[in-house]
């Protein structure tokens, strides 16, 4: 049981979960971590980079809002991306309050229209994001507002540019008003739940898709084997990518070696300016053949393997 001055301390704080729901490249890794302040999410060209719940948690007046990154919603062809799907709905009914993120520039489109209709089944505040405002006129923005508001009611609406940050202080504000009374579920300084072993996962992946995205699919993923802490204070990683055929493993290798060495070396710059420290980084390439119907692997990615 709670004392009094804890009672008193909970009764004084605000803290909840907001799911961001949206179509693919939408820009929600990129709100995430501009609300945040912080690089939490990865961010690509490429979609669908975000496969599990990677929270970002924002500390904002007396407030903690855990924000729930869900993958980009779109039509589901395979059992990663039925997987992927279910995942980013389970996240918004899980949720205390659901920000349906809309690309201004895109307008409603055919994927908008349906995550607005299936947005609809979800029992809690809905508040209606339109990014990307800063490529649009006002007129377009104001038309857009009511086409949503009729289509869902939403209890506000906000327009933002994630990217310069237009308008994020706004939205910032009133999800720390509108998540409920409660003590902190995290300690304050702990920017992210995700473990930094799968951080530095997602990192690596990022950059492979980065120098690789026309030739290899999505049937690739990143495991972080080992991580370990020296005595001077630097960290020594290994990980392993692995890819569904030999022909893709000499796409990552590179001639020579040359493409995984670019990658290693992007990868332990990123994560040695996130854990502030020296990275030794080590990259392994194996063929795991028809990895995408192992269940264990969507267990490792926080995802329920579909049976169907």
């Amino acid at each position: 049981m709670m004392d009094r001055s804890q009672a008193e301390a909970a009764a004084a704080t605000r803290c909840g979960f907001v799911a961001l729901i949206g179509a693919p490249n939408v820009g929600k890794s990129t709100l995430v971590n501009a609300l945040v302040g912080s690089k939490v999410t990865i961010v690509s060209r490429k979609v669908q980079t975000t496969r599990a719940l990677i929270r970002g948690i924002v500390i904002d007046n007396h407030a903690q809002v855990i924000l729930v990154d869900t993958p980009g919603i779109f039509a589901p062809k395979r059992r990663l991306d039925r997987a992927m799907v279910s995942t980013a709905w389970s996240g918004a009914h899980d949720a205390d309050l659901v920000c349906v993120l809309l690309d201004a520039k895109a307008g409603i489109d055919e994927a908008a229209d349906s995550i607005l209709a299936k947005a609809a089944g979800v029992d809690h505040d809905k508040v209606l994001v339109l990014n990307k405002i800063d490529l649009v006129p006002r007129e377009k923005l104001l038309a857009l507002t009511k086409g949503a508001n009729e289509r869902l009611h939403f209890a506000a609406t906000f327009m933002v540019s994630a990217l310069s940050g237009d308008g994020v202080d706004d939205l910032r504000r009133a999800l720390s008003e509108r998540v409920p009374p409660g003590p902190f579920h995290y300690p304050e300084d702990q920017m992210s739940d995700a473990p930094m072993r799968h951080l530095a996962a997602e990192i690596t992946r990022e950059k492979i898709f980065r120098q690789l995205h026309q030739e290899l699919p999505y049937q690739s993923t990143v495991e972080t084997d080992s991580w370990t802490e020296r005595k001077d204070k630097s960290v020594r990683i290994e990980q392993t990518i692995y890819v569904e055929r030999e022909s893709q493993r000499k796409i990552v290798l590179g001639k020579g070696g040359a493409t995984i060495k670019s990658i290693g070396a992007e990868s332990r710059k990123e994560i040695a300016d996130i854990v502030g420290a020296p990275v030794h980084l080590f990259l392994f390439v194996k063929v795991r053949e028809n990895w995408g119907d192992d269940p264990n692997r969507y267990r490792e990615m926080g995802l329920e393997f579909p049976r169907e």
